[in-house]
């Protein structure tokens, strides 16, 4: 999904922990499981140096465990109200971010609200709608091309499968498993840039391949966490754990990590490295899951707000 803001952590990390206390959150748009996604060939994580295979995979869901409760209401940061949507705004998330595509869709759903409509529409009015999300003529030609495959193929409806989505224009693994897991509750592993960063600097894996990545961490995990699992590690990596300056010293799972002090560590400096909702942002949906709000979360503001 679009590309934002992470960060670590120090022994202050308990107390950062303590700092978002909410109630587990239910995601409201997950729907029951049907067929299960073609497997992956399994890649064996490599442990790092002195670390054995056991104490990693220890390790690796102790920090999931962590970071489940520093996140409890982690969802994805898409708006939207079904899988057609949902397929859509993820596509419109690459090389942008999801608020901005969030600020977007409203538009687009409301004059193009089926797969039928969007794949009849005139290309140019739907590129003066994506223009914000920027490469808004390539963007058009995905969600127009996917709309008529979804339309002519499967009957207007998203399919439920990896095989079928990942064939859809401008669809992908990463894609796929966001509606897959979001839409249709069926496990999956999404390896957008944040995870790719945050699983190797954990040295939960050296591969730098994404669907290597996404085998290597999945034989980490039980099938079931994979979803919750990638909600974790994107939302820690958007508002903590950051590419450039990892906020080391306010990151709750730092005695866990391989990394530490590769960022900031004095508590104070990394307390103002830290984006989002921990640094008084708002999130990145207009309607985010009421777990989110009761958490104290803030919905994101529509497009052209102050």
């Amino acid at each position: 999904m679009g590309e934002q803001g992470s960060s670590g952590s120090s022994k202050s990390g308990k107390a950062a922990k303590k700092v978002t206390p909410a109630k587990k959150a239910v995601a409201a748009e997950k729907a029951v499981p049907v067929a299960k996604t073609a497997p992956v060939k399994k890649i064996a994580a490599k442990p790092p140096a002195g670390e054995s295979r056991t104490a990693l995979v220890r390790r690796a869901r102790r920090i999931n465990r962590e970071l489940a409760e520093v996140y409890p209401y982690a969802h994805p940061e898409l708006d939207f109200e079904n899988p057609f949507q949902l397929l859509v705004a993820t596509v419109l998330s690459a090389q942008t971010t999801d608020l901005r595509v969030n600020q977007t869709t409203p538009a687009l759903f409301a004059k193009y609200p089926t797969p039928e409509d969007l794949a009849a529409a005139n290309p140019e009015e739907v590129e003066e709608i994506l223009r914000p999300c920027g490469f808004f003529r390539a963007k058009t030609r995905s969600v127009i091309g996917l709309s008529k495959a979804l339309a002519e193929d499967f009957g207007g409806e998203v399919p439920g499968r990896l095989e079928d989505l990942v064939k859809l224009p401008g669809v992908g693994r990463k894609t796929a498993f966001v509606v897959l897991g979001n839409a249709f509750g069926r496990p999956g592993i999404t390896v957008d840039t944040h995870f790719q960063r945050l699983v190797r600097r954990w040295q939960w894996t050296d591969e730098t391949d994404p669907d290597k990545i996404e085998a290597a961490v999945g034989a980490l995990f039980p099938k079931s966490d994979w979803t919750d699992l990638s909600h974790h590690v994107i939302w820690h990596g958007r508002r903590i754990c950051h590419a450039r300056k990892p906020a080391c010293g306010a990151c709750p799972i730092a005695p866990l990590c391989p990394a530490y002090g590769e960022g900031e560590t004095d508590p104070e400096k990394a307390k103002k490295l830290l984006k989002y909702e921990k640094g008084g942002f708002p999130g990145q949906r207009l309607k985010p899951p009421q777990a989110y709000l009761d958490a104290g979360g803030r919905p994101a503001p529509p497009l052209g707000a102050g």
